[in-house]
């Protein structure tokens, strides 16, 4: 009984279904090849919303715009009339905003002596009141020099780490004294041109 039934259901599948002729590989590469689609069209493969197509004139308008930021940037710096500069380096594992005359206590030991000058070379940043340039991640060495001075190499206040458990007799004591050394920022110096 249901095998005659499956059987029955089996026909009726068959005569509601429209039979397609099967195709042959070389018959499925001609018909792509005509169509000139190698890979069936699916969401996947063609979006279903419209391809966007920037226009040329808006990349000729930021380039336009760059060029006129650049030229403003290269007159105030031709002219001296930035003002004040700031620069951002990274020195000693840590970030410094500076200026001119600033101090900077570094936890840490300098291979230089007192009174030697030395190079920030690792600028992130230089900026002015009307402009700011920011590097991926540094500025050029050529386009930046931060200065600065060794003015004084010393040792921080003991610091006391203790550690205690009650009721287990555990007691630890450790002194921490930091090196430390203080650097005067001397100069920030522009290159004459942006390039």
């Amino acid at each position: 009984m249901a095998l005659s039934r499956g059987a029955g259901l089996w026909r009726t599948c068959c005569r509601l279904l429209p039979r397609q002729p099967l195709l042959s590989p070389a018959a499925v590469r001609t018909q792509s090849s005509v169509s000139g689609d190698l890979l069936p069209r699916t969401s996947l493969s063609s979006p279903p919303w419209p391809e966007q197509v920037i226009p040329v004139s808006e990349e000729e308008e930021e380039r336009s715009r760059h060029a006129a930021v650049v030229s403003t940037v290269n007159q105030r710096i031709q002219q001296q009339d930035f003002g004040r500069l700031f620069a951002v380096v990274h020195f000693a594992s840590r970030q410094w905003k500076v200026t001119v005359e600033d101090l900077i206590l570094i936890e840490n030991h300098i291979e230089a002596e007192c009174g030697d000058r030395i190079r920030l070379e690792k600028v992130l940043l230089v900026g002015a009141e009307d402009f700011t340039l920011l590097g991926r991640p540094l500025l050029g060495k050529d386009l930046v020099r931060v200065e600065a001075t060794v003015i004084e190499k010393t040792e921080s206040w003991p610091k006391v780490h203790m550690k205690f458990w009650k009721r287990h007799r555990y007691q630890r004591k450790k002194i921490i004294i930091q090196p430390q050394t203080v650097l005067r920022i001397n100069s920030i110096e522009l290159a004459p041109r942006l390039s």
